[in-house]
């Protein structure tokens, strides 16, 4: 209905345009909204006020002589003007019922819009290191970007969806020789394993795939490799420490066989990332690898075009980039003073390339630790020229887990964490999805892994799921008596559902498009998610108080109808949060 006003209030415009009562080339947003108070009617727009300045009229004016505009509709039973120029539309009692047979017909498509025009809007969310397993950190952003691009792409976004493979520098060469070190402990040598190594199981796993695939010709003594190397903490510096054992490991090793135990325990790694995200619904149109944009020469272009622009400088045998020029609070370097370039200059090039591609929008989900990182990126591609308008980054808080109402303790170097695919695991990635989603991205979130468990109404995912199994049952139930659904008496006896628990069901039903436009533009699949916890309690509270297998066929069939609309708009609004909806539970 609110789409039904927009195209009368259009419509009213074009004659006030063409009547010469407004300027013709004026151009404003139609907004309807609906009203707070059902006094003052069901839905209400300012568009007499926004016209009033380029219109050079006073807006109770216009507002008469938009109402006077507009094209008849039988949906609409009065429209009044109120305040300083508010319009007020009340429906005729009769349009509420018709949002169950606009449901029934769109069936799956029903709240998708095409607000988006097909514009090219990429995704890029996750992107953790591959240097081990996702953790419940991962979860979050995992949850939140694939909601965030699904409601973007039903609301008519062409919609791509990325996963920045971080294949190249320090971090992946401090996995490669934790695997190399556990593999030298597979061949029997005694390694003191440094203290910024990665400590997790998942290494020794990796380390027995290496041994198993090449034996012991990767193995080199235990002195060889440590001998004469800077102290480790908490006598040295536990960085330079794994700097020098890198550096030992590539030259006894060579490289030829440093890149073989390199590439195993990336691939490992990666594959392990991939079932995990799949397992919990995220696929991505592309894995993107850093190492392609060094080997194809991205890295060295986005390079010059800020030197060539003027925008960077020398300084101890480094090139950094006038980032604080651009609203950054200091200077980055690009090239590091031994000649190989920092993440910052693989992450320029990166979103240059975006843009590149022809992405209209560029949406980048990072956790909430990079906050610092955003205006060093929005800096480099304003210096490069880009529209930063066009470039979004949204944080995402933590998400910390309790059991029992304690905290469980995670730390992530050291390996002793809880990974996605444990979470998973205990709750189910139903409840993990939901639980991710419940709240603001930027907001912490508290994980009760009792209460994702647990089979109650205060368990909102459930809650809702057995809204959805509830309505199945009825319709089996139906089967089960022979009582035959006949959707088109239903829908032509929609008008008898006059209860209020049935008039509450159709506006909710009725708010379903609106609630996916607004959760799509402001980012936050969390108003999805509320929305459908209100809707389930609505069904609930329906269910208890009415019956709906009577024994009139034609007030049985328009409860049918009613329901079977709940039962699709749940339906659709948990898919978009990657949700199943159960036939039965």
């Amino acid at each position: 209905m609110k789409d039904h006003i927009q195209t009368l209030l259009s419509a009213a415009l074009d004659r006030l345009r063409d009547q010469g009562l407004i300027p013709a080339d004026t151009e404003v947003a139609v907004h309807v909204e609906r009203t707070r108070d059902r006094r003052h009617g069901d839905f209400a727009t300012n568009l007499a006020m926004a016209l009033a300045r380029p219109a050079r009229r006073n807006p109770r004016e216009i507002a008469q002589a938009l109402v006077a505009a507009l094209p008849s509709s039988p949906e609409i039973e009065r429209v009044e003007i109120a305040g300083p120029g508010f319009i007020n539309f009340t429906l005729v009692p009769e349009a509420w019922p018709r949002v169950v047979s606009h449901i029934l017909e769109a069936g799956e498509a029903y709240g998708r819009s095409d607000i988006g025009a097909g514009r090219r809007v990429q995704v890029e969310f996750v992107s953790a290191n591959p240097t081990g397993p996702l953790h419940v950190g991962h979860g979050r952003g995992a949850a939140y970007g694939a909601a965030v691009a699904d409601l973007l792409a039903a609301v008519g976004y062409q919609v791509h969806r990325e996963y920045y493979v971080n294949d190249a520098g320090r971090q992946m060469n401090i996995l490669a020789v934790s695997v190399w070190l556990r593999y030298l402990e597979a061949c029997g040598e005694t390694v003191p394993f440094p203290s910024n190594g990665y400590r997790g199981d998942y290494v020794r796993g990796i380390a027995a795939r290496l041994r198993e695939a090449v034996g012991e010709r990767l193995c080199r003594p235990a002195g060889e490799v440590f001998a004469d190397l800077p102290p480790d903490a908490p006598q040295g510096d536990k960085e330079v420490h794994i700097d020098a054992l890198i550096a030992r490991a590539k030259a006894l090793l060579g490289e030829a066989e440093w890149r073989e135990v390199f590439d195993l325990g990336l691939s490992a790694i990666l594959e392990d990332i991939r079932e995990d995200l799949e397992a919990f619904g995220v696929v991505y149109e592309a894995w993107f690898s850093e190492r392609s944009l060094v080997a194809s020469g991205a890295v060295e272009r986005a390079v010059e075009r800020l030197r060539e622009g003027g925008h960077t400088y020398e300084k101890g045998g480094a090139l950094w980039f006038r980032s604080s020029a651009f609203g950054d609070e200091k200077d980055r370097v690009l090239i590091r003073d031994n000649g190989e370039p920092t993440y910052f200059a693989s992450d320029v090039a990166y979103h240059l390339e975006k843009f590149e591609r022809g992405f209209e929008h560029v949406i980048d989900i990072w956790g909430a630790d990079h906050h610092g990182y955003v205006p060093r990126v929005r800096a480099a591609l304003q210096a490069l020229g880009c529209d930063v308008d066009r470039f979004e980054v949204l944080l995402v808080q933590f998400a910390v887990l309790y059991r029992g109402g304690e905290k469980v303790q995670m730390s992530t170097r050291s390996g002793e964490f809880v990974t996605l695919r444990q979470l998973r695991e205990e709750v189910g990635t139903d409840a993990a999805r939901f639980f991710y989603v419940m709240r603001r991205c930027e907001q912490h979130l508290d994980f009760d892994l009792d209460l994702a468990k647990s089979q109650s109404a205060d368990n909102p995912v459930y809650y809702i799921q057995y809204a959805h199994a509830r309505v199945c049952s009825v319709f089996r139930q139906a089967r089960e008596k022979g009582l035959v659904w006949d959707r088109v008496r239903g829908e032509a006896n929609l008008h008898r559902l006059v209860e209020g628990h049935e008039q509450a069901l159709f506006e909710r039903l009725s708010r379903y498009p609106e609630l996916v436009e607004a959760a799509a533009l402001a980012r936050e699949p969390h108003q999805i998610a509320h929305y459908l916890r209100e809707l389930a309690n609505d069904f609930h509270t329906y269910y208890n108080a009415h019956p709906f297998l009577v024994e009139e066929a034609e007030l049985r069939d328009a409860r049918l109808c009613l329901i079977e609309a709940v039962r699709q708009v749940i339906a659709n609004g948990l898919g978009l949060l990657g949700v199943s909806a159960p036939e039965s539970m």
